[in-house]
């Protein structure tokens, strides 16, 4: 064992083990003693040049800046329970989290599905928001900062980043955030505010979609010669998120999206186009096409049966039973409840990846996982968002009807919403 892991923060915070280290210190994994619970501790790396002046102020803006977030109270920001300093450093004593990072799930899954990056936006737009109003900038929204425990999405590292090296240091100071999500005004000297905060959204976002940030380069310097000099590229896989994007990614501060806009297209995207009229299902439209066959040939007697049996079998879509299962071609066995279900997932080969979401004003996501050969999911909730990654590995029902199968590696999405006598 490590002298830092035989450590123990103001009598009561014991290190445990090493959970990762980063620019800006290193993360462990303590317990708390005195509550008898499992805490996470930041330790912050002072840049090795700095004068015993500067460590006074870092210690002092620490210390300022860890209480202001610690009356924080909000289900997407991550709790801060106590600042100590000890050998000499400062220690950020947090709630425990243990969830992969938004960093770490696009390095392994690559871009996300537009609907689950919308849950997300969402949920991150409210964490911002009750820190504005609070008073407080983050100044370093970034992927690796935003935490996904499940349904939850947590944002971390108020305003407690420093930057250190030459990714962040300047002539003239110490440059806070990170190059690839700073806002075009905080690269240019100016003070952080509520709306560069906004940006950084806007890029977080963007390399959830696109798998990276719009203006990273090689380098530091070539990154933050894009940001000055480049248009902002248009996202490819945002769909209807593309206007919250953009909107985001506004380079003049006060024509970017306000926190109300923001939140006004995020629901959007979530809800769907609002109408009063809803378009009929594919099973009837079937039924529609048949019946008005029917009644331009009904003199023509078994001629018009064997018209009708006809366009059934050229329909893409399985034909129902007798007791209205949809029966898939090539498979005899049919998962539980799909006449009943609004959605039936199966994953007929390895790397059926789902992705299933219920809108509205707060998403909630069903699942996000990858199904065993044979494995089945079966949904019944009146709407739905479903995001299915490889078409040819799962067997898909909608309301009962089977879809075809897609191209190897084809990402299908979905809008569903229960037939009507579904």
């Amino acid at each position: 064992m490590s002298q830092s892991e035989r450590l123990v923060l103001a009598t009561r915070y014991r290190l445990v083990s090493e959970l990762g280290q980063g620019a800006n210190g290193t993360v462990w994994r303590g317990h708390d003693e005195l509550l008898d619970r499992a805490v996470a501790i930041k330790e912050l790396r002072l840049p090795g040049e700095l004068s015993e002046d500067e460590r006074v102020v870092f210690y002092r803006r620490t210390l300022r800046e860890a209480r202001a977030p610690a009356q924080l109270r909000a289900h997407s920001i991550v709790e801060v329970y106590d600042v100590v300093i000890e050998q000499g450093r400062p220690w950020i004593v947090m709630e425990m989290i243990e969830a992969p990072n938004l960093e770490q799930l696009i390095e392994r899954s690559g871009p996300l599905p537009p609907e689950r990056v919308a849950h997300i936006g969402r949920r991150l737009l409210d964490a911002l928001n009750t820190a504005h109003k609070a008073g407080i900038v983050h100044r370093d929204l970034k992927p690796s900062n935003v935490l996904l425990d499940g349904d939850r999405v947590v944002l971390t590292d108020f305003g407690l980043a420093f930057s250190s090296g030459s990714a962040s240091l300047t002539k003239t100071g110490h440059f806070m955030g990170s190059p690839a999500y700073v806002a075009p005004e905080v690269a240019a000297g100016e003070k952080a505010t509520p709306r560069s905060d906004l940006w950084s959204l806007g890029a977080t976002l963007y390399a959830a979609l696109e798998g990276r940030p719009p203006f990273e380069r090689d380098n530091v310097m070539a990154t933050l010669s894009a940001l000055a000099n480049e248009s902002t590229p248009a996202p490819q896989n945002a769909g209807v998120l593309a206007p919250v994007i953009t909107g985001l990614l506004e380079k003049n501060p006060t024509r970017r999206l306000s926190h109300a806009r923001a939140a006004d297209r995020l629901e959007r995207a979530l809800t769907g186009p609002r109408s009063g009229r809803r378009a009929p299902t594919p099973r009837y439209r079937l039924m529609a096409v048949i019946a008005l066959v029917g009644a331009t040939v009904a003199s023509c007697g078994i001629g018009a049966t064997a018209l009708i049996v006809g366009m059934v079998r050229e329909n893409p879509g399985p034909s129902p039973t007798a007791t209205g299962t949809a029966r898939p071609t090539g498979q005899d066995d049919l998962p539980d409840g799909v006449a009943s279900s609004t959605l039936v997932v199966r994953a007929r080969a390895a790397g059926c990846k789902i992705f299933v979401s219920v809108p509205g004003s707060a998403v909630t996501v069903l699942t996000d996982e990858t199904l065993a050969v044979g494995e089945a999911r079966k949904y019944d909730q009146q709407h739905l968002n479903a995001v299915v990654y490889d078409a040819s590995a799962c067997d898909v029902w909608v309301n009962g009807q089977r879809k075809p199968l897609g191209g190897a590696g084809e990402r299908r999405s979905y809008t569903l919403t229960r037939a009507v006598g579904g």
